[in-house]
């Protein structure tokens, strides 16, 4: 997939100026009599940071690193995918690009990115959100660096919490579903949730201890059949009927802020960038939205949340792989994390950076989800499930009567066969 978090990053953050085109690293001259300094390429996406983040980071950096200067070239999202890997497979890669947490298994499939198992330790590796970590480990090697996370939070409606008698957002499932239960009264939705939100499905499937597709020796078999994913398809189901969603399309048919802003849904799921919609749809809404971290099965921990974010690789082609491995050190290290994190409301590569973030209460409630972040499947061929819409189809068949472990064992077998085809 090429970005993790439908809309999140354009909802979270400023338009950047575009970029130079071009690859590889290369010299440029000084002034007469001075060394010529190495120029390392760095690719990063549309609308991942401001202008002022990549300005700071450039100058830090540089100034830091006076043999070096950063040729920062920003990339679209469209057409991302043959672009890196056409670049991986060339003589003139750039040194180091940004990528899709979700996307690493399909690039370092190529063979074109660099190990850096050897660099997890000095780069803090053990605090890592494993969300962010896991998609950027193949077959136990470390080949993307986790950069930055956006997860999904619980958006709701103050005035309708008070109105129910609520005042405090639940903890646990059970907690969540009887305060759902007290709003979707009186022409109140108590949620609005799609039938087929798969992102926060996953979660609850997560939660129970089950997963979406497992890797077994060198096959992958699909799990939508297991009783893991069919406790967690029951609770969807439970928390789905608390409100009027629809139970054959996702939340973007209709656009799910736009629903929550007619004023008479109490809660719905997001990202926090979320409700900068809401208040777009009703202005009045403005001050009135609060969030909370999608409740765990208990109080001790949240539920389960689907990671996304970016990864950090640096190409085998790169000229200058030292180079490349300290600007990554360098995005990746706090200064720069918590740069990023304070004027990006994103959720930082590290779970002790979480602090940064404690100032603003939806960001606060994205980082506490992040602590039990996942990432999809870690196949290369995970994208070509999510084209197909396998697990959306298996929730709507569901959603509307279907037998959860007779649809789970359709669905599994649909995954099964598109996980292991070779490309």
């Amino acid at each position: 997939m090429r970005y993790r978090l439908p809309a999140t990053a354009a909802a979270l953050t400023l338009g950047l100026a575009a970029g130079l085109t071009g690859c590889g690293s290369t010299s440029q001259p000084q002034a007469s009599g001075s060394a010529s300094p190495t120029t390392l390429t760095v690719w990063f996406m549309r609308d991942s940071l401001s202008d002022g983040v990549v300005d700071r980071f450039r100058t830090d950096f540089q100034t830091a690193h006076p043999g070096v200067r950063l040729d920062i070239q920003i990339q679209e999202w469209d057409g991302i995918g043959q672009k890196v890997t056409s670049a991986l497979a060339s003589k003139d890669a750039p040194d180091v690009i940004e990528v899709g947490n979700t996307q690493v298994a399909e690039y370092a499939s190529s063979g074109g990115v660099r190990d850096l198992t050897g660099k997890v330790a000095d780069l803090g590796g053990s605090d890592w959100l494993p969300g962010l970590a896991e998609p950027g480990k193949i077959d136990g090697h470390q080949y993307g660096i986790p950069w930055y996370a956006a997860n999904r939070v619980v958006i709701y409606n103050k005035d309708l919490f008070a109105k129910a008698g609520i005042d405090a957002p639940p903890k646990t499932r059970d907690e969540w579903i009887e305060d759902t239960t007290k709003l979707d009264k009186g022409g109140v939705q108590g949620i609005y949730l799609p039938g087929q939100n798969w992102y926060t499905l996953a979660g609850f499937v997560w939660d129970e201890g089950g997963d979406l597709a497992v890797k077994e020796g060198d096959r992958w078999r699909g799990a939508l059949d297991t009783p893991q994913a069919v406790a967690g398809i029951e609770f969807y189901r439970k928390l789905q009927a608390l409100g009027k969603g629809p139970k054959d399309s996702d939340e973007a048919k209709p656009p799910q802020a736009d629903v929550f802003g007619k004023g008479d849904v109490a809660q719905l799921i997001s990202a926090p960038g979320g409700a900068a919609a809401i208040e777009k749809a009703n202005p009045a809404l403005k001050g009135r939205l609060g969030f909370f971290p999608i409740p765990g099965k208990t109080a001790d921990r949240p539920g389960a949340v689907f990671t996304g974010g970016s990864d950090l690789i640096i190409p085998e082609a790169s000229q200058h792989p030292d180079e490349a491995y300290e600007v990554v050190k360098a995005l990746a290290g706090e200064k720069f994390q918590t740069d990023m994190a304070k004027e990006m409301s994103y959720v930082p590569n590290r779970t002790s950076f979480a602090s940064v973030l404690s100032g603003n209460e939806a960001t606060a409630a994205m980082a506490a989800g992040a602590a039990n972040g996942h990432a999809t499947p870690n196949s290369a061929n995970w994208a070509a499930v999510e084209a197909k819409n396998v697990v959306k189809e298996y929730m709507t068949t569901v959603l509307t009567g279907g037998d959860p472990a007779t649809e789970g064992k359709a669905a599994s077998d649909v995954i099964t066969t598109i996980l292991n085809t070779k490309s």
